[in-house]
């Protein structure tokens, strides 16, 4: 997580985030989710596609994605990508390995034009150490995570390609819906990571989402998916409605 372009020194404001030895407040409140505001931040943005941290690398840093999205992938062992997780805006990357100080697990890259701000791994290792509160929210944030692949893996074992995709694109939909600007209809997200995503072939996702186009469930083109009728998006996921 290197070539930082700028950097910005956030110091706190009255009644807004100060620093103490337990720990960053909010109005005498624990959040991990507000970004460390009055910590000092390096800032660099990345274009769609950029790889922003490799695996297998060794770093001292993590970071908070404050707009776009970022994917986070592994290889399987037939040489295809498999996207394990969409990061989206107030999410963070790298603090598990910063916290065990082992290298990265997967590959981050910029599944959006995105904006990270990137904080020194100590920062985080001397709250997780001090702060109860803090330490129990990062455990139960990495809980949750873990959760919710593990029940991707099984409803994947169980479930229809077409079934997978409505899944994933409502899965999809509540990430980007993190964005304000986004009211989670919009996707934007290339054919090829969708795929990567499932994982499935391009070509069997192709002919699921030309199903679903034709249904007018979704709609869109070049790298993004509008949806329009939720509910029969839901069916499909449930099984409860099968587009031929």
């Amino acid at each position: 997580m290197d070539g930082i372009i700028h950097a910005s020194d956030r110091r706190p404001g009255i009644g807004k985030a100060a620093i103490s030895a337990s720990g960053i407040h909010l109005n005498s409140r624990i959040v991990i989710e507000d970004d460390f505001l009055s910590c000092r931040s390096s800032i660099r943005r990345f274009r769609r596609g950029e790889i922003i941290a490799g695996a297998g690398v060794l770093v001292d840093m993590f970071a908070r994605v404050h707009s776009g999205v970022v994917s986070a992938s592994t290889m399987l062992p037939d040489g295809r990508e498999f996207i394990v997780e969409i990061i989206a805006k107030s999410g963070l990357i790298g603090e598990l390995e910063v916290l065990r100080r082992q290298t990265l697990n997967l590959e981050y890259r910029a599944g959006s034009n995105c904006e990270l701000h990137f904080f020194e791994g100590r920062l985080l290792r001397d709250m997780y150490a001090t702060d109860p509160c803090f330490r129990e929210k990062v455990f139960s944030r990495a809980l949750a995570r873990v959760s919710e692949l593990e029940q991707r893996i099984i409803a994947n074992a169980a479930s229809t390609l077409q079934a997978r995709l409505a899944s994933t694109l409502l899965r999809l939909s509540a990430v980007y819906g993190k964005d304000s600007a986004n009211s989670g209809n919009e996707l934007t997200i290339s054919q090829n990571d969708l795929a990567a995503t499932l994982p499935a072939s391009r070509e069997k996702v192709n002919q699921c989402l030309r199903r679903l186009r034709e249904c007018k469930i979704i709609d869109g083109g070049q790298g993004r998916i509008r949806i329009l009728n939720r509910k029969a998006l839901e069916a499909c996921a449930n099984g409860a409605f099968s587009v031929k």
